[in-house]
């Protein structure tokens, strides 16, 4: 990519993501353009799903073919079924660097599986169901989930609405950290976000951290 192409990109980038320095934004886009395969315009292309769940599960260890999807849909917001270069960095600040409220924000959106801005019953029926290893019959385990289900409503919906409000979900949290992936993982350990940055960032000089 041409030097001063790659310069206007890092300056655009970051304007939205405060997270990274520039040499690190620089590096990111380094490394999309490897992961996209492509010499030419990055900002015209984008990481597909499939690629996208294998950075998932070989990077960061994640399992859950679910909530991989729904991390996909948390980094693709314009909902083209790619992650461009500019969702690609500002999606990995939270993953790497986010604040306790941008990961709460993340895992929310995440867990909404329908995009209506609920958790609703059904949904988290589903997400633990995926998540937990069932040895019972499978109408035992239905039952066992559905146990699980209510009690999670009863701890979480704070306003018996018989679903979880982003409200409700960051009081729960904010009471109770343990909870802010309650349903499944949905970001990485800290030591494969450490592996991660010293993979992504080996080349910087270490005086310009």
């Amino acid at each position: 990519m041409d030097q001063r192409v790659l310069n206007k990109l890092v300056e655009s980038v970051s304007n939205t993501v405060k997270s990274f320095k520039k040499c690190e934004i620089e590096c990111l886009i380094r490394l999309f353009q490897n992961l996209v395969k492509t010499d030419g315009r990055i900002d015209k292309t984008g990481i597909d799903r499939n690629t996208f769940q294998e950075i998932l599960h070989n990077i960061f260890g994640m399992t859950d073919d679910m909530l991989m999807n729904r991390v996909f849909c948390a980094f693709d917001k314009d909902n083209d079924n790619h992650i461009n270069v500019k969702e690609w960095v500002k999606g990995l600040s939270v993953f790497l660097r986010g604040t306790f409220e941008e990961k709460l924000k993340f895992c929310f959106e995440v867990y909404y599986l329908n995009g209506d801005g609920y958790i609703s019953q059904e949904e988290i029926f589903n997400m633990l169901k995926n998540s937990l290893y069932q040895q019972s019959s499978e109408e035992e385990s239905d039952e066992a989930i559905q146990e699980l289900v209510d009690l999670t409503l009863k701890k979480m919906d704070y306003d018996n609405d018989g679903k979880i409000s982003f409200a409700d979900f960051e009081k729960a949290v904010k009471e109770e950290r343990l909870l802010l992936e309650v349903f499944g993982q949905c970001l990485p350990e800290a030591k494969k976000c450490l592996d991660f940055e010293v993979l992504a960032f080996r080349h910087i000089p270490i005086s310009r951290f």
